[in-house]
C-alpha cells in the first residue's frame, strides 16, 4: 500500500501530531490541484484525519473533485490564521488524492463526520509533508518528509 497518513505518523509521530495540530486549529484549508489546461487551482477545503488516513471531502461535482479525478496530484496547505504568529509553523501536504467509492468506507466516513449528501470522498497518498517555522527568533527552519526517507531539517539564518 502506499504512504498514507498512519505511515508518516508511525515514521514521524511528533511531526505528525504537530501537522494534525496545525490542520486542527482551523477548519478551511487551501487545496490546490490541476485544471484540464495543466495550470494550478485553489480552494478552500475542509480535511479529516480519521482511522490512519487523510480524507477530502468534497460537494459532488465540484471543480477540485472533477480536477482529482483526472489528475489525482495535490497540494494542501494549514489555513496560517491571523496575523504573522504562524503558531507551529507553516504545514503543507503534496501527494495524490484517490476517491473512495466502496459503500462501507463512506458510511463509516458519514457516520463520524455526517457531511452534507452527496460527495465525494478522497484518500491521499502521500509523497511529502513540509514544515517551515522560525526557530530562536533566529533560523528559519524546514523540515521536509518523503516516503522511505529519512526526516530532512534544514536550518537558514
Amino acid at each position: 500500500m502506499a504512504d498514507n497518513w498512519e505511515t508518516f505518523t508511525a515514521a514521524e509521530p511528533a511531526l505528525a501530531a504537530t501537522v494534525e495540530a496545525r490542520f486542527g486549529a482551523y477548519t478551511h484549508h487551501v487545496l490546490a490541484t490541476l485544471r484540464k489546461d495543466g495550470s494550478p487551482r485553489t480552494t478552500g477545503l475542509e480535511v479529516r484525519f480519521l482511522h490512519g488516513e487523510l480524507w477530502l471531502g468534497m460537494m459532488p461535482n465540484s471543480l477540485k473533485a472533477l480536477d482529482l479525478r483526472r489528475d489525482p496530484r495535490f497540494a494542501l496547505q494549514a489555513n496560517p490564521g491571523e496575523g504573522t504568529g504562524m503558531g507551529g509553523g507553516d504545514v503543507r501536504i503534496s501527494g495524490r488524492a484517490i476517491e473512495v467509492d466502496d459503500p462501507v468506507t463512506k458510511a463509516a466516513y458519514t457516520k463520524e463526520v455526517e457531511p452534507p449528501q452527496p460527495f465525494h470522498l478522497f484518500r491521499t497518498e502521500l509523497t511529502e509533508v513540509t514544515r517551515t517555522y522560525v526557530e530562536d527568533d533566529t533560523y528559519l527552519v524546514v523540515q521536509v518528509w518523503k516516503p522511505g526517507q529519512p526526516l530532512r531539517t534544514i536550518r537558514r539564518t
